[in-house]
C-alpha cells in the first residue's frame, strides 16, 4: 500500500490574503499563484471563494 503524504496546514496571514487579492485583480493564472504561494490550487480557490474573489482569467 502506498504511503499518504502528511497534510501540513498553514494559516492564512493578512499578507497572504493581500497577495491573493492582488493576484485576483491582476488575473494571474492559478498555476503561477500555486508555485509562488506554495499552496494547492484547491486551497487557493477555496480561500478566494470565501473572500468573494475570482481567480485566474474569467471568460
Amino acid at each position: 500500500m502506498a504511503k499518504k503524504k502528511k497534510v501540513i496546514r498553514r494559516e492564512w496571514t493578512a499578507a497572504d490574503i493581500k497577495e491573493l487579492k492582488a493576484h485576483s485583480k491582476a488575473r494571474t493564472p492559478v498555476a503561477k499563484i500555486v508555485k509562488m504561494t506554495k499552496r494547492t490550487e484547491g486551497a487557493l480557490r477555496q480561500k478566494a471563494l470565501v473572500l468573494g474573489l475570482g481567480l485566474g482569467h474569467q471568460r
